[in-house]
């Protein structure tokens, strides 16, 4: 579960359930990733996005009933490659979502980091290093 890229490269994990939230840190952690901060509801998500360094997002779809459809058009704004995590299909999600790689609720953390780590791979060889701590 080592991510390629190495123990500093930074994720921001934007989720609104504590206790998914936790389990992704925690877990991330463990796989050697760092992790930039956790957002539980969209305008901290946003503030976070905007002003935080970080190589890579997790994004739940749904933010406490509210579409997390800002924060990933943050993201792709800023370049920033994003896994979704959702309960809801990619037919039920808004366009916006497309930008990111989509895992279904509910998902293992093993997934998680495979597509983190495929993610940023693709960000290396397009010549855009991951951001370190």
């Amino acid at each position: 579960m080592t991510p390629k890229i190495g123990r500093t490269t930074r994720i921001l994990i934007i989720e609104d359930e504590p206790a998914v939230a936790f389990c992704l840190e925690q877990e991330l952690v463990e796989a050697g990733f760092g992790i930039a901060g956790v957002a539980g509801r969209l305008n901290t998500a946003l503030a976070m996005i905007e002003d935080l360094t970080f190589a890579a997002a997790i994004l739940d779809a749904n933010l406490a009933g509210v579409s997390a459809r800002a924060a990933a058009l943050a993201l792709a704004a800023r370049g920033l490659p994003y896994v979704v995590i959702s309960g809801y299909s990619p037919e039920q999600l808004d366009l916006a979502f497309s930008g990111g790689q989509y895992l279904r609720k509910p998902c293992n953390v093993d997934q998680v980091v495979q597509v983190l780590n495929q993610l940023l791979a693709v960000d290396l060889t397009a010549g855009v290093a991951p951001t370190s701590i």
